[in-house]
C-alpha cells in the first residue's frame, strides 16, 4: 500500500466531517478505578453506521467518483461494518452498491445494510467465500469491487485516529482490535505521521487467530475457520499488505478469549452504559488481561463498533 501524508490525512478527515462530527474520546473514572491506569475510550460507535469503518467508505467513493464519474456501481463483501460504511458513502454518491454477506450472518447488520440502500446477497460459510463471490459479481454487472484493504480505507479510518491523538497525544499505549486491518494499519500510520512513541497493540481474538499466528511465525498464516462470535474479528485469510504494516509498526499482539470479550461486554455496560458487540469490546478485553503492566499509565481502548446506550 502507498503511504500517505499527514496533509492527506488531514484532508481525508475535512471530507469525513462532511458527514458526521468528531468521535468522543471520553476518560472514564470507573474503568480506572477498575483497572489503575487512565483508559480513554474511542467511540466510533457514535458514528451514523455505529462503527468505524463509515470513515474509509466516504473516503473511497469520494475518491472512485471524481477519478471514475461513469462509474456504474459498487460491490463489496462484508460481516456488516464494511458495508453498512459503503452503502451509506454510496446513498450520498447516488451509487447502486451489492453487498454479499455469509449465510447466518448477523440480522440486525444485514437490515441496517438495506436500510442503508444496499441489495444484499447471502453467499458461503464465512466472509472469505463471500468475497470471492462479490468478484464474481463485480464482473457480471461492469461494477467496481471494493476492496476490504486498500488505501482510500486505511486513510479514512486513520482519521479517527488523527482524533484520539490529536486529544491525547499523551497516550502512553492503545489497544486495536484486527478485523482485516485497516482499522489498526490508520493508527499506526497516524501515529507515525503525528511523530508519537504511543505502543499500539493488536488484539486478536482466541477463535480468530489468523493474524496472531502470523505475527508469531513471520508470514500469512491462514487457518481453516474463524468460529469467534465478535464476527468483525472473524477473518481465515489475513491480508498481506495489513500483515506487513501490522507486523513492522505494532509493539505486540494480544490474543483475548470469547469469555475475556463477554466480560468486557459487561463492563462496557456497567462502567460506562454503552453497549458494545464483540469485537467493539475486544480492545478493552485485552487492556484488562494486561492491567498489571499498565499501572500509573494512560491506555486507550477503540471502541470501534455498535450502539451506544446512555442511562
Amino acid at each position: 500500500m502507498e503511504p500517505f501524508t499527514l496533509d492527506e490525512l488531514h484532508a481525508a478527515h475535512a471530507l469525513v466531517q462532511t458527514a458526521m462530527p468528531p468521535t468522543p474520546a471520553f476518560a472514564w473514572p470507573l474503568l480506572a478505578a477498575r483497572f489503575g491506569c487512565e483508559v480513554v475510550v474511542k467511540h466510533e460507535n457514535h458514528t451514523p453506521t455505529g462503527a468505524f469503518k463509515v470513515r474509509g467508505g466516504l473516503v473511497y467513493v469520494d475518491r472512485l467518483k471524481r477519478e471514475r464519474p461513469d462509474v456504474k456501481g459498487i460491490v463489496s463483501a462484508t460481516r456488516g461494518n464494511h458495508g453498512q460504511s459503503l452503502a451509506f458513502a454510496a446513498r450520498r454518491a447516488d451509487l447502486p452498491v451489492v453487498i454479499v454477506v455469509p449465510h447466518g450472518n448477523s440480522v440486525e447488520k444485514n437490515a441496517a445494510m438495506k436500510a442503508f440502500g444496499a441489495e444484499l446477497i447471502e453467499h458461503g460459510r464465512d466472509f472469505d467465500e463471500a468475497r470471492a463471490r462479490a468478484v464474481e459479481i463485480a464482473a457480471e454487472r461492469g461494477y467496481e469491487f471494493a476492496a476490504s484493504f486498500q488505501r482510500d480505507l486505511v486513510m479514512g479510518v486513520g482519521t479517527y485516529a488523527l482524533e484520539l491523538f490529536t486529544a491525547h497525544p499523551d497516550l502512553d499505549v492503545v489497544y486495536v482490535p484486527i478485523g482485516l486491518g485497516s482499522g489498526i494499519c490508520g493508527v499506526i500510520a497516524a501515529r507515525d505521521l503525528l511523530g508519537l512513541t504511543t505502543e499500539v497493540v493488536a488484539v486478536v481474538a482466541e477463535n480468530a487467530p489468523a493474524y496472531a499466528l502470523s505475527l508469531a511465525a513471520g508470514r500469512v498464516v491462514e487457518t481453516n475457520d474463524a468460529a469467534s462470535f465478535a464476527d468483525g474479528m472473524a477473518v481465515r485469510i489475513p491480508n498481506a499488505e495489513a500483515f506487513a504494516l501490522i507486523a513492522r509498526g505494532a509493539a505486540r499482539c494480544v490474543t483475548v478469549s470469547e469469555d475475556a470479550i463477554a466480560e468486557a461486554m459487561r463492563i462496557y455496560w456497567t462502567d460506562t452504559h454503552n453497549a458494545a458487540e464483540g469485537a467493539g469490546a475486544a480492545a478493552l478485553a485485552a487492556l484488562a488481561q494486561e492491567a498489571e503492566r499498565l499501572e500509573g499509565r494512560k491506555a486507550g481502548v477503540i471502541r470501534r463498533a455498535r450502539t451506544s446506550i446512555w442511562p
